[in-house]
């Protein structure tokens, strides 16, 4: 990973780009991380791993069977009494 002022970016755009390629160029701002450049098949890969978020009642049916397989900590039994 390779970090670079914004300044640098502005004047080097296109070898922040190829080295994008190879791996993250963390763009900053004011000494501060601001910006990320990553390549684009990076980016598809990282939002592959999105996981998606649903209701309870749009759980899929074998989410919902394999909740009941869940072992519960021990530690967890402390929360019992929280819903009444």
């Amino acid at each position: 990973m390779q970090k670079i002022t914004s300044g640098e970016f502005q004047k080097e755009f296109g070898r922040y780009r190829t080295e994008a390629h190879k791996g993250a160029v963390i763009i900053t701002n004011h000494g501060r991380d601001d910006l990320a450049l990553i390549s684009a098949d990076e980016y598809k890969r990282l939002r592959q791993l999105d996981q998606k978020a649903f209701y309870a009642h749009e759980l899929p049916g074998e989410v919902i069977d394999e909740l009941g397989t869940v072992a519960i900590p021990e530690e967890a039994r402390k929360y019992d009494g929280e819903i009444q």
